[in-house]
């Protein structure tokens, strides 16, 4: 019979009436329900004395029923007519005036519903029944603890799944309906909505949608009641989670648009807070396009409260935007980053996987902003404009679609058509050397989204590449002696040439760039002057003809070489006109800074640009807004602690590639005069190295990591938690220069922090992997020593296991040499150290080393066996107790000490045989205890015993 203990210990007075007298308040062997046993009482039987006491009118009974109804339910268990007859009282009990005795029987419902559930073959429907009734009934009751305690219970079996799905539509779900009702009472309609709002994710989601969102959605725009939409508000995104994508972009999503624009700034906040959950169940599309507007008006909203949880929520939001195939990593199970290859084609903002000039490309290119819709005039002027809007028309673009407006404008730069047209097997020899445009890259790679003139370095000219693109756009020529026609058609005029030359004369100077771009466009002009002579110089045309009737060959690459020479012209005249503003000004080439990056680039200094294609824009400029100073006066001073913490999720949604976006934001940050920012930094670098890669690792996060490794200790241990797994990320040569940076843990700014030295034991053991044996020895041997001897006894017993560590790193290196001067150190400064906590440290020492059997058996007796035995006789019985635990329970266990044939053996158990004799008998008692059972008794046995 199962047994509870007396909980309203204050009631005891009362108890004492129902013969309690003997128990105490903390007596733990009875029943509340006891007296209902006791023999003779009344003469009633114990089914009717339990209705006796259940409809008495003494409160205290019926409150000790209603508390005692699990253990009624076990007695009478055993037989079906009993059991049915206590339900029925129960039921009666429900329906009692005193509202604390209906709270007392709600709180025993869930007891009994496991009860029940466990005994399900006896009573399969006595909880559909009986209780599910109650407990709603109960969601009406006029007291409001009776109701609270309602909702608690239903939530419970419904987290416990002990409603049947019957029960759930037709007797849990009917009744809210009806309390959340328009015309419902005002307190009834926010409880109903506040269990609609939590039970949805506990129900199947045909359920959810079919009977709860149809009402939710009306909840929402509830006009009455405020506080009925802030119930919807802030349990937005668990409602989108149980419907799905489908439903929650038909039905939710508008609502959510009116709920972030509702009058009440608690509901605004309440949107942002949940803005991250709403857009994990959304298609990327409606993320894109719907999602991040309303985002941005929710940050710009005029309410600081509103503005806060929307920066708050700013980058768990972008992290929605993550696509492992884009980042080339993904999280495992257990939470860790792992490095995925890249797919082919997987997207189209990613390069194509065999192409390094995409790949260098992608990583290097500078998108160039302009406003779309300034008018231009002229033909440069327009051409110039579309490519720019190619670039950047918005985030939101598509690449495919930034390739086509760039080849259009590099075809109003070339209007005429080419010269190669009707050459006999130009066509052929470009096909087969050169693929054409829809399989050397697929539409929307960097290649064809980006002109060359935006690379960091000038390109290498690839005239095929450049005789592909006038062939797409070539019409048909009927006469191939206009060839010189065609060329002047084909080329940009020449007043345009000329403006472009004026405007550059001023920026070539010092600059290469600027200069090779003079002389192709002096080149250009000079063609094009040429090629607009009067027609009586036809004349060539007309000597080219007769040679092409002659030989056909010759005249076949005579022209080519007079169309290629004008194409080349056309082509570089284009690249340059496309690289120049509406102003005339070279874009690139007129920045000292930018003409610097292109002169001497580097891989840390490329891409300055923060512009992107994974999220919207504007996102991301708020988001590196939030390390502006003016943040923290506008809307919070811990604005930007969110943003440091968010930052690896938004630099795993950017992607390596978009890293320069960040890069600022990131050094910042880890500037900022809060050291709690700087903590929160500290603890995520490991995370955020992975997510870079080795290289911007080295050139962008070592700087700050040795920053840290220098900062406060609330800040270095947020880097010393993750040290092995920032060092393991590292190149060897890199790696190898913390070793010595690794004795500066040691020091710390209160030497009572021992927690930090524990960890960096700790760390030290994970570390001995990343380093030689000989970087071992020289630079972390004396830390183990120093962390063995520190104060506190906690650092020392995980400081011992570093020291075992170090040892099976030398030995398992075949490096007996620096093992044995090890062991020759440990010797010196532990066997005989002046202190006895030193010399107790040896015993572990040893004890651990033939445990872990890190070292040969040979080289241990040889070395160290000698000095552990001569602890026989050291004065401290701390130190004779530990080693008679090291002989007896380790030493002895082993099989090369339980041969008979042992030298050994005699002189370890000689000493065994001293230490038994001690004349302290705990270490007397530790030496003869049997291995089986020193086993399992701990040193607390001591503090017991005395």
């Amino acid at each position: 019979m199962a047994e509870i203990p007396l909980y309203f210990v204050d009631l005891q007075d009362d108890l004492d009436d129902y013969g309690f007298e003997d128990c105490a308040p903390d007596c733990d062997s009875m029943r509340v329900t006891a007296f209902l046993d006791i023999p003779g009482q009344d003469n009633l039987p114990p089914l009717t004395r339990l209705e006796k006491y259940a409809f008495s009118d003494n409160i205290f009974n019926r409150q000790i029923i209603a508390r005692g109804l699990l253990d009624i339910f076990r007695d009478f268990s055993s037989n079906e007519e009993d059991f049915l007859t206590v339900m029925e009282i129960v039921v009666r009990l429900s329906e009692d005036a005193e509202p604390t005795v209906r709270t007392e029987l709600m709180e025993q419902i869930p007891p009994i519903a496991m009860f029940l559930q466990e005994n399900r073959s006896n009573f399969p429907v006595v909880l559909s029944e009986y209780l599910i009734p109650i407990v709603v009934r109960y969601l009406t009751d006029p007291n409001n603890q009776v109701r609270k305690s309602s909702q608690e219970v239903l939530l419970i079996l419904l987290e416990q799944d002990l409603i049947f799905q019957h029960d759930i539509e037709n007797k849990v779900c009917p009744i809210l309906l009806d309390l959340s009702a328009p015309d419902s009472d005002d307190e009834y309609k926010a409880e109903a909505v506040n269990i609609i709002c939590k039970m949805a994710s506990m129900l199947s989601k045909s359920t959810v949608v079919r009977l709860l969102l149809p009402r939710f959605c009306e909840l929402c725009g509830d006009g009455k009641l405020f506080q009925v939409r802030k119930v919807c508000a802030t349990h937005f995104g668990d409602i989108c989670h149980a419907v799905g994508q489908e439903a929650t972009e038909k039905f939710l999503i508008p609502k959510f648009f009116e709920l972030c624009s509702d009058n009440v700034w608690g509901m605004r906040k309440a949107c942002a807070e949940c803005f991250m959950a709403v857009s994990c169940t959304t298609s990327p599309e409606v993320r894109r396009a719907k999602l991040s507007p309303l985002f941005i008006r929710l940050i710009s909203d005029p309410c600081r409260w509103v503005r806060q949880a929307a920066f708050q929520s700013l980058g768990p939001f972008i992290s929605t935007f993550a696509n492992p195939s884009w980042a080339g990593l993904y999280i495992r199970e257990d939470g860790t980053l792992s490095i995925r290859p890249p797919a082919p084609d997987r997207d189209s903002r990613s390069p194509h996987p065999g192409n390094c000039a995409n790949s260098l490309s992608a990583r290097s290119r500078k998108p160039v902003q302009t406003e779309p819709d300034v008018p231009l005039e002229g033909t440069s002027m327009e051409s110039s404009h579309s490519l720019h809007v190619g670039h950047s028309a918005g985030p939101t673009q598509h690449p495919a679609e930034g390739s086509a407006v760039a080849g259009d404008g590099l075809a109003r730069l070339c209007p005429g058509p080419s010269a190669f047209s009707k050459v006999p097997g130009v066509d052929d020899r470009l096909t087969n050397g050169h693929s054409g445009p829809d399989s050397s890259a697929h539409p929307g790679s960097p290649q064809d989204g980006f002109g060359n003139f935006l690379y960091w370095r000038t390109p290498l000219p690839d005239i095929s590449k450049d005789l592909e693109l006038l062939l797409g756009k070539a019409g048909q020529q009927e006469d191939v002696r206009c060839s010189s026609e065609m060329a002047h058609n084909s080329c940009v005029p020449s007043s345009e040439i000329q403006r472009v030359l004026d405007s550059l004369q001023e920026h070539m100077v010092n600059d290469p760039d600027v200069q090779a771009q003079v002389q192709v466009l002096s080149a250009a002009l000079r063609a094009a002057q040429l090629d607009s002579v009067s027609a009586s110089q036809s004349k060539p045309a007309g000597d080219l003809n007769e040679v092409s009737a002659a030989d056909p060959r010759s005249a076949s690459g005579s022209q080519m070489e007079l169309s290629a020479s004008c194409s080349l012209d056309a082509l570089g005249t284009a690249r340059i006109l496309q690289s120049t503003g509406p102003d005339g000004d070279c874009d690139g080439s007129s920045d000292p800074v930018q003409a610097e990056l292109r002169r001497d680039p580097t891989p840390h200094e490329e891409n300055k640009s923060k512009l992107q294609d994974i999220i919207p824009q504007p996102l991301l400029d708020q988001y590196v807004s939030m390390t502006d100073p003016a943040r923290a006066q506008t809307v919070d001073t811990d604005i930007a602690k969110h943003c440091a913490y968010s930052l690896p999720g938004v630099a795993l949604t950017l992607g390596r590639q978009n890293w320069h976006c960040l890069k600022d934001t990131y050094e910042t940050l880890a500037s900022d005069v809060q050291w709690t920012v700087r903590r929160t930094l500290a603890f995520s670098i490991h995370e955020l190295a992975v997510i870079l890669g080795d290289q911007l690792t080295a050139a962008d996060l070592v700087p700050i990591f040795n920053g840290f490794l220098k900062d406060l200790d609330e800040v270095r241990i947020g880097v010393l938690k993750h040290l092995y797994d920032f060092l393991k990320l590292l190149h060897t040569d890199k790696r190898r220069e913390y070793l010595y940076q690794l004795q500066e843990f040691v020091v710390t700014d209160n030497s009572r922090n021992w927690r930090f030295r524990y960890e960096l034991a700790e760390q030290l053991i994970l570390i001995l992997e990343l380093y030689s044996p000989h970087d071992v020895y020289d630079y972390l041997v004396h830390i183990a020593l120093k962390l063995c001897a520190d104060q506190v006894s906690e650092v020392r017993w995980i400081s011992f296991k570093l020291a075992v560590a170090i040892l099976r790193k030398f030995y398992s290196n075949s490096e007996s040499a620096l093992g044995l001067n090890f062991i020759s150190e440990l010797i010196i400064r532990f066997r005989h150290c002046p202190k006895w906590v030193g010399r107790q440290a040896f015993a572990f020492i040893c004890q651990a080393v033939v445990s872990a059997e890190c070292i040969p058996v040979d080289q241990f007796v040889e070395h160290l066996l000698p000095s552990l035995l001569s602890l026989a006789s050291d004065p401290v019985p701390n130190v004779r107790v530990l080693l008679a635990k090291a002989l007896r329970q380790t030493l002895l266990e082993k099989a090369y000490f339980r041969n008979a044939g042992n030298p050994h053996l005699e002189v370890v158990e000689e000493t065994v045989s001293a230490l038994q004799s001690d004349r302290d008998q705990d270490v007397s008692f530790f030496a003869t205890l049997e291995p089986k059972r020193l086993n399992i008794m701990d040193t607390a046995v001591l503090e017991k015993r005395d």
